[in-house]
């Protein structure tokens, strides 16, 4: 049996938020996450990509754990290991060889209290360069939280080996602290009839009592390459959003379809209403996945245009109001050049962040400003 929770407790002078993937009242022990896996090999330079490819923290709310790999890796003697929650323990034991060349192994983590598990498939996937000039992103695969109260849009890509892989996210799994009462289609990122065939849908939605609580009064819709850690939610909000996964071609524009309507009044993070009009933002940023030591660099919500990883960047400074899809495209710009052995072994990130609220960040916007997007390309320069 597995259950994932979210608890809040409120006091006069004190907020807090307690977070886990399996929760008993009043049982500190009653937790069975996986929160880091890694694993060791003799030869990493022939196995990875990366040095940084070998460890894979987890977020709270995936079950599944996967490591990237080069195309001639051996997988049949592998041992993970694993650091789980205080007191649980996990079955196949943490450093226990496995054979992983026929594909995913189930582990099961067990409670501390012994009364709460939960399963993870632990898969290593070999990944194969794919130079190709333009890719594509057309929204068409997502699906609808089914694990626990909390019911959100969540969007999927399928790779060229038919792996279903979690490419783009958004910030609705926040927004679930605030109105976990709310229906899909109620939170800020939601899935839409689109230019063609599906799009999405990026609404600023009030986050009601709670969020006038905390002052954290809207929640900009937002959607971009990456994914979406909860856990530091209420203490470092611009951490939350991890930006960017690797990329192993040199981008050199990116364009697609989108509509644009801001809210009726701009607002603060206190509620207060401010001058100005909203706007939305459409950009993209191309990084070093890696510092100088080896080790990983993801950039968040307070770094993602400022970083000095950054290698080059595409951002749609005016995006104009329109209630028919229009079709936009943004060149990028190099600040440095690419090294091409760096691009080859999957050392840069690519994000490409859409938002309705530009500001969201900071908690200022216009609530019911919507940005409709679809159809995004990437262009990359192709191989010689």
């Amino acid at each position: 049996m597995s259950r994932i929770r979210v608890r809040h407790i409120m006091t006069l002078g004190i907020i807090s938020v307690l977070m886990t993937s399996c929760f008993k009242d009043e049982e500190p022990n009653a937790e069975c996450d996986i929160t880091k896996a890694w694993v060791h090999v003799d030869n990493p330079e022939d196995f990875f990509f990366q040095q940084s490819d070998s460890i894979v923290n987890v977020m709270y709310d995936k079950n599944t754990i996967e490591f990237s790999v080069r195309r001639k890796a051996d997988l049949s003697h592998l041992a993970p290991q694993f650091v789980v929650t205080p007191g649980a323990t996990v079955s196949p034991a943490s450093g226990t060889p496995q054979d992983f060349s026929a594909g995913p192994v189930t582990y099961t983590v067990t409670s501390e209290d012994g009364q709460w598990s939960r399963t993870y498939s632990v898969a290593f996937r070999h990944v194969v360069n794919v130079m190709t000039d333009t890719i594509c992103f057309d929204f068409e695969n997502y699906r609808i939280n089914t694990d626990k109260k909390e019911k959100y849009y969540r969007w999927y890509e399928t790779d060229i080996d038919g792996t279903e892989v979690e490419y783009w996210s958004s910030a609705n799994g926040g927004f679930a602290l605030a109105r976990g009462s709310a229906t899909a289609d109620e939170y800020p990122t939601v899935a839409i009839d689109g230019y063609d065939g599906k799009g999405v849908m990026l609404v600023t939605r009030s986050t009601g009592a709670f969020g006038a609580m905390v002052k954290r009064r809207l929640a900009a819709g937002n959607f971009y390459i990456g994914e979406f850690d909860v856990v530091p939610a209420l203490s470092e909000t611009m951490k939350c959003t991890r930006m960017g996964r690797p990329f192993a071609s040199r981008p050199v524009s990116f364009s697609g379809y989108y509509k644009y309507k801001t809210g009726d009044f701009m607002q603060d993070k206190n509620g207060d209403k401010i001058e100005g009009k909203d706007a939305a933002a459409i950009y993209a940023v191309f990084y070093l996945n890696h510092d100088e030591d080896g080790n990983d660099v993801m950039l968040h919500g307070d770094d993602i245009k400022t970083h000095r990883n950054i290698v080059g960047m595409a951002n749609m400074n005016v995006i104009p109001e329109t209630d028919e899809w229009t079709k936009f495209e943004v060149p990028f710009e190099f600040y440095k050049p690419v090294d091409p052995d760096i691009l080859e072994s999957r050392g840069y990130n690519i994000a490409i962040v859409f938002s309705s609220s530009k500001n969201g960040d900071y908690y200022e916007g216009a609530i019911g400003s919507t940005l409709c997007i679809d159809k995004v390309r990437l262009a990359c320069e192709t191989a010689e």
